[in-house]
């Protein structure tokens, strides 16, 4: 099979794939994404196929997937044979590590709500019993931030 010699620079493979010149650096430096050839100048040249290799990347990262996810899903589409049950495999361990982060921001976005109640109450008297609670190490409103006298707040989302 003929294919094409290398002619995109990295800016120019960085522009089709729409991310940045240090993005396309990064990934090299990771080994996921290699020049095909260097010019008489020594600049990196890439191909299509390094075009299609990039937007692969950019897309399992959008995904969630982790640099690590990444090189094995490539590893893996390098190969002959098409291993669902290894990406099935990576993509339930990607799910269960996106639900033990979303309980961990739902728990952060209820602290942060009990904080701007507070900061709303709080607002004439000039002083902030937030910042004077992270000061005394208090992450939460129920570690030392008051709350309203008829117990109206709000529960954690």
């Amino acid at each position: 099979m003929n294919t094409p010699a290398p002619t995109l620079t990295v800016s120019e493979l960085a522009r089709r794939v729409g991310v940045p010149v240090s993005t396309v650096r990064y990934y090299e430096r990771r080994k996921l994404l290699a020049p095909k050839a260097r010019s008489s100048g020594n600049y990196r040249l890439y191909s299509d196929a390094s075009v299609e290799r990039l937007r692969f990347i950019v897309a399992a990262k959008g995904a969630g997937f982790t640099l690590g996810d990444i090189q094995a899903l490539l590893d893996f589409s390098d190969g002959a044979a098409a291993p669902c049950h290894d990406v099935q495999t990576l993509i339930e361990q990607r799910l269960a590590s996106v639900a033990e982060q979303t309980k961990r921001l739902r728990q952060v976005k209820g602290v942060l709500n009990g904080w701007l109640e507070a900061c709303k109450e709080a607002e004439n008297n000039r002083r902030c019993e937030v910042l004077d609670g992270l000061k005394k190490g208090r992450s939460s409103r129920s570690n030392g931030v008051s709350k309203k006298k008829n117990n109206n707040s709000r529960k954690p989302a």
